[in-house]
């Protein structure tokens, strides 16, 4: 059973009707207890990181959602359920996540580091619309996934993971910043596969069956 998680921030229609199009069957909850059996969870989101956390929590969603991601099932964060993952985010103040992965989620800064743009190049934020991802490490989920595909994206700020490890791949706006990770079954995406046409569902359909394997 692949579950969706509802706590009120999100893209919850497009991503069931995704699944729905590659022909997987999914439920969006927000039951712990469905949430604990779910042989696969995916966490969306589209929103602002300190109303996400202050949602999860008041539903009591933040101890089964970690005790799921460390029981090494298949899992799937999208956008703001990417960026949840990480130790904090500057987003209004400095706000604890979920803590999966040590780092920090900060907003766009112009020109990035390593950059060749002058500061009077500045891009706007938020980075809306269709953008490249260049893979640097490959999960199950990008399984047919062309380096070089194009993935839509609506954000204002990104992860800085201390482990380079989990890189999965990185995007360029105004400078490299990292646009999905990994670690094993867990897969995450600051773009959205549900809004990405066919190579996004495909995204949706490897997540499907890694779920059923």
């Amino acid at each position: 059973m692949i579950v969706i998680v509802d706590y009120g921030m999100g893209n919850l229609r497009s991503v069931h009707k995704g699944f729905e199009r590659v022909g997987f069957q999914a439920t969006v909850t927000q039951d712990s207890g469905v949430i604990k059996k779910a042989s696969g969870l995916v966490l969306p989101g589209v929103g602002a990181f300190k109303k996400a956390m202050e949602n999860l929590r008041e539903l009591g969603l933040m101890g089964p959602i970690i005790d799921f991601i460390e029981s090494g099932r298949p899992f799937l964060g999208i956008c703001l359920g990417l960026q949840l993952l990480f130790s904090e985010s500057e987003e209004f103040g400095m706000k604890s996540g979920l803590g999966i992965f040590k780092g920090r989620v900060v907003r766009f800064p112009f020109p990035l580091p390593g950059s060749s743009l002058s500061s009077e190049d500045s891009l706007k934020v938020p980075h809306m619309g269709w953008n490249d991802v260049r893979i640097k490490k490959r999960f199950p989920a990008l399984e047919g996934i062309k380096d070089g595909a194009h993935f839509y994206f609506v954000h204002s700020y990104y992860p800085l993971p201390e482990d380079q490890g989990i890189v999965s791949t990185t995007t360029d706006y105004g400078g490299e910043f990292v646009s999905s990770v990994g670690r094993g079954n867990l897969y995450a995406c600051q773009f959205h596969p549900e809004k990405s046409q066919g190579v996004g569902l495909k995204i949706l359909e490897n997540f499907g069956w890694l779920v059923q394997r």
